[in-house]
């Protein structure tokens, strides 16, 4: 398996990654346990080292289950995991990055990953109600005090990179990145190349529908995100 460094940041990782959460959820019934467990093992052993994951995925589920597939392989494995909700007692489900909600999440994954420290740590959606700086500055913190080592975003803009970046140095930037998804191109790739940001593409295969197996007699579970994308269109 070749591998990548994201950015300036030293964070090496499989240039081929695992995204997780349709193991779950957001894709129909969940599987068998043991089976995507297997499934994480069988990928370490073909050489990724990259897993990706999200409190809200499940929500929770998701983590605790990479934590349990991954704990014999932690040295070897890069965990990306997220923060950005709600999603605590009483929680929501709406945006939430204030500070105190981020050392919470961060506390509460370490647990459910099973690890000492967060290899990456992502604002999975920007929060209007809170400034940028003070999410790079409390995730600063957390590195500082060893609980995370990177410093992530998802889904982010251009201006928003750049003023994050200034506080805390960001290792990677995902979005969403296809054949039919390349609006990255636009602005955030540029602004990744031009301050050594790590670019980590998601649905790279357009949440599935161009791998040639989805067409328009395929059906969807009432809970799988592709029965509306994000352009709308009913499937």
């Amino acid at each position: 398996m070749q591998t990548r460094k994201l950015g300036n940041s030293g964070l090496e990782v499989s240039a081929i990654g695992l995204g997780c959460m349709g193991m779950n959820y957001h894709r129909g019934p969940a599987p068998n346990r043991s089976e995507m467990i297997a499934l994480i093992r069988a990928a370490v052993e073909r050489g990724v080292t990259f897993f990706d994951t999200a409190e809200v995925y499940g929500p929770f589920t998701n983590e605790e289950l990479v934590g349990e597939a991954l704990a014999p392989f932690r040295k070897d494995v890069i965990i990306a995991t997220k923060f950005g909700f709600d999603l605590g007692p009483g929680g929501s489900g709406s945006l939430n990055s204030r500070p105190e909600r981020i050392r919470q999440v961060a506390e509460d994954s370490l647990k459910r990953l099973r690890v000492d420290t967060i290899d990456l740590f992502y604002q999975h959606r920007v929060d209007p109600d809170v400034a940028i700086e003070e999410v790079a500055a409390a995730v600063k913190d957390l590195i500082a005090e060893g609980k995370v080592k990177h410093f992530g975003l998802s889904e982010p803009g251009d201006q928003t990179i750049r003023r994050a970046h200034a506080v805390q140095p960001v290792a990677a930037v995902q979005s969403e990145y296809s054949l039919w998804w390349r609006t990255p191109e636009e602005e955030v790739l540029p602004t990744c190349e031009e301050l050594g940001i790590g670019f980590v593409p998601y649905s790279p295969l357009g949440r599935g529908f161009l791998t040639g197996k989805i067409n328009e007699t395929t059906t969807f579970g009432s809970n799988d995100n592709r029965v509306w994308t994000s352009w709308g269109w009913r499937c």
